[in-house]
Order: C-alpha cells, then sequence, then structure tokens
C-alpha cells in the first residue's frame, strides 16, 4: 500500500487564509486617514444672518430688567448668551464674560429652563455680566435661533441680526474670534 499523494490545494483556499489580513489592513488605512483628515467641527446656525425673533421673555429675576427681542435697535453689538444655572459649563464661561463685560462689551442672557431662585444665586455665586437677563423657560427661544445647548452665544448686531454662532463655552482662548466678530458686526451686512 502506498501513500496516499497530497492533493493539490485550491488556488481560492490560499487567498481565503489572507482575506481576514487584507479586510483588516483596509479598515486600518481608512481609520488612519479619517484621522488624518477630520471633517469640519463648525456647526453654524441656519439662523445666521436673519434676524432675532420677536419673543416677550419674562425677567430671569425680579428686579433686573429683561431681554428686549430683537431689541438693540439703535445700539451697537451686543452678545447673547444662552446659558443655564444648571449648566457646569456655564461656571467655567463666567469669569471670561465677566472679563468681557469689564471690557465694556454689551451681553444680555438668557437662562433654559431655569428657576429664579437657581439664577439669582448663581449670579450672586459667579458674577453678572449681563445688561439683561430673560428666562426661556419652554426653549422657545433657544429653539428659534437653532440652538441646541448650553452655553452657546450669538453676536447681534444693531439691527437685531444674528451675525455669529459660538458653541460651547467662551474660553480666554476665544475672546480675540469674539472680539473680531463684535466689530465685525459694527459694519452693515
Amino acid at each position: 500500500m502506498s501513500a496516499p499523494e497530497p492533493r493539490p490545494k485550491a488556488l481560492g483556499s490560499r487567498w481565503a487564509i489572507w482575506l481576514p489580513l487584507a479586510v483588516f489592513v483596509l479598515l486600518a488605512a481608512l481609520i488612519a486617514w479619517g484621522l488624518a483628515n477630520p471633517g469640519s467641527t463648525e456647526v453654524e446656525s441656519r439662523m445666521i444672518g436673519q434676524p432675532l425673533p420677536a419673543m416677550d421673555l419674562p425677567a430671569a429675576t425680579e428686579g433686573r430688567p429683561t431681554v428686549e427681542l430683537p431689541g438693540s435697535a439703535g445700539q451697537g453689538p451686543r452678545l447673547l448668551n444662552v446659558w443655564a444655572s444648571w449648566c457646569v459649563p456655564c461656571v467655567v464661561e463666567a469669569p471670561v464674560l465677566d472679563a468681557l463685560a469689564g471690557q465694556g462689551v454689551t451681553i444680555d442672557g438668557v437662562a433654559i429652563r431655569d428657576k429664579e431662585e437657581d439664577i439669582a444665586e448663581f449670579l450672586q455665586r459667579h458674577g453678572n455680566p449681563y445688561r439683561a437677563i430673560a428666562r426661556d423657560d419652554v426653549s422657545a427661544l433657544q429653539l428659534a435661533i437653532g440652538s441646541s445647548g448650553v452655553p452657546e452665544t450669538f453676536v447681534i448686531d444693531a439691527d437685531g441680526m444674528i451675525r455669529y454662532q459660538h458653541l460651547g463655552p467662551i474660553m480666554e482662548r476665544d475672546v480675540p474670534q469674539i472680539l473680531s466678530q463684535l466689530r465685525a458686526a459694527e459694519q452693515p451686512l
């Protein structure tokens, strides 16, 4: 009896061995390309270049003025900061807003889904950079201006047009951009 002759391997089975490695290399290459070429992280509200909607929001705390919407006609550009006392990044942003207000920047605030007593406590603890503060209990303004979270800040020109949107807390590194956008908002569209 003789030894069985080895059967020739099919050409397809040899390539099948390398298929998982080829898939892995392809996926690794796609992931590496995606990490090296990230997409834009800028999110722009569809409301940029649009007027602030007219709304009648109550004052955030008793004895303080509310925000006039659209308001600021005949006045210079301003910031409209959407925030909340329950928002941790708003605590981080508070000293930067105070510094901007100290430089003469007009800042209006709209507290989202907040309580009057919590707003007052936040302002007492972290400062009050606002010329006026309104309370938006149902996020009506927030939705109308394309804001998706807190804090967010909008540059509003003297005609009540939204000129720029800043997502997240304004940090020291963002101040030059914010001031640049305020200067740009002094020019008519």
